[in-house]
């Protein structure tokens, strides 16, 4: 019944949903507003994907500060793709999610190589780079092109869920509310279409205690009608996430330089600068020393919650002499790392070891 009535709605909620945006559209560093666009002025694609690859991190505030940091050091495609790896990775610590900061690079440097250093326009050819999945694709081909994408993050899940009261659960309804969206998606302005959709479930159509008195598309909302908008979407019961053990080892010399060593590409915190440490296992760590050292002395734990599991470290603190070899990482003095640079997890460490008094502990082991 709702699938037959999508495109008569959607007649009447694409005005209604534009002419909001074109009153209270959020302002941000990467964005054309809707009054500039129509004066001809045309999204930067370069600033559209990589806002649009950070967002899917984290939340517009937060997110503005990397991009503005990020467009300093690199303004243009070409200058992120001369940019060396290990420097973007630390620029896109506590982002989480470290293959994407790795896929930025690559991106940008097969756009260089294969399209001339101009992204293209069309979903086929955006799908064909490295990191860009259909709602990146569909966010670029839309928003930098003007070109009739269908774009669906959370936020448009929420507001298609609720307008067309769609009880099936979250994730299995996935499909069900892209058809829908697409259907919604005019030929005229895509781009400022999906960037009202996007607007409205962050500002009005939120997860929680949704505004409908203040919603431009409230008349036309069936779960509004139905009084289920606040219960929209339905979610899937989630299994609890397992917990993890790890041991994390920070050696320090008396010179001050502290034991680093560059995890492997791939995997989590891929690539990223870190502490040497045990696995992290769902039992008992097996201890993994990086070097010979007296590891008595317990600096603390760690917890860090990732996609799908918690994490508990026990942080170990031991002072190596002057001549240390260790098998695994390298000495690094202060002036050459920044901690907050480290990922979210490692600078916890790294805090946790420097600012705690250790406790004497006669074994490694949890």
């Amino acid at each position: 019944m709702e699938k037959a009535e999508a495109p008569g709605r959607a007649a009447a909620i694409g005005p209604a949903l534009l002419a909001w945006y074109d009153r209270a559209a959020r302002e941000m560093p990467w964005r054309v507003g809707p009054a500039a666009r129509a004066a001809g002025e045309r999204p930067d694609p370069y600033r559209v994907w990589l806002s649009e690859v950070m967002l899917q991190q984290t939340t517009v505030a937060a997110a503005t500060g990397y991009f503005t940091r990020f467009t300093t050091l690199w303004p243009t495609l070409a200058d992120l793709a001369a940019a060396a790896d290990e420097e973007v990775m630390a620029e896109w610590a506590g982002l989480g999610y470290y293959a994407r900061a790795r896929n930025l690079v690559k991106c940008a440097r097969t756009v260089m190589a294969r399209h001339g250093g101009a992204f293209p326009a069309d979903l086929p050819a955006l799908l064909a780079l490295p990191g860009i999945g259909p709602y990146t694709a569909g966010a670029v081909a839309a928003i930098a092109f003007d070109r009739p994408a269908v774009v669906v993050d959370g936020n448009v899940e929420r507001v298609v869920a609720r307008l067309f009261a769609i009880a099936s659960p979250l994730p299995g309804a996935r499909a069900e509310l892209s058809a829908l969206a697409g259907r919604l998606t005019p030929a005229l302005r895509p781009g400022d279409h999906a960037q009202a959709m996007m607007d409205l479930g962050a500002t009005i159509c939120t997860p929680r205690k949704p505004d409908c008195g203040g919603c431009p598309l409230a008349t036309h909302c069936r779960g509004h009608a139905l009084g289920l908008a606040a219960d929209l979407p339905r979610r899937r019961v989630r299994p609890e996430k397992p917990t993890r053990y790890g041991i994390a080892y920070v050696a320090r010399r008396p010179d001050g330089a502290l034991l680093l060593e560059r995890r492997p590409p791939r995997g989590l915190l891929g690539g990223t600068l870190g502490f040497p440490g045990s696995d992290w296992v769902t039992g008992t760590p097996r201890p993994a020393p990086p070097l010979g050292a007296d590891w008595t002395r317990l600096a603390g734990e760690v917890r860090h919650t990732f996609t799908h599991f918690h994490l508990i470290l026990t942080v170990m603190a031991a002072q190596a002499h002057e001549g240390a070899n260790p098998e695994r990482g390298a000495f690094l003095a202060s002036a050459d790392y920044d901690p907050s640079a480290l990922p979210t997890l490692m600078r916890k460490v790294h805090d946790l070891a420097s600012g705690a008094r250790t406790v004497e502990r006669s074994a490694p082991a949890l």
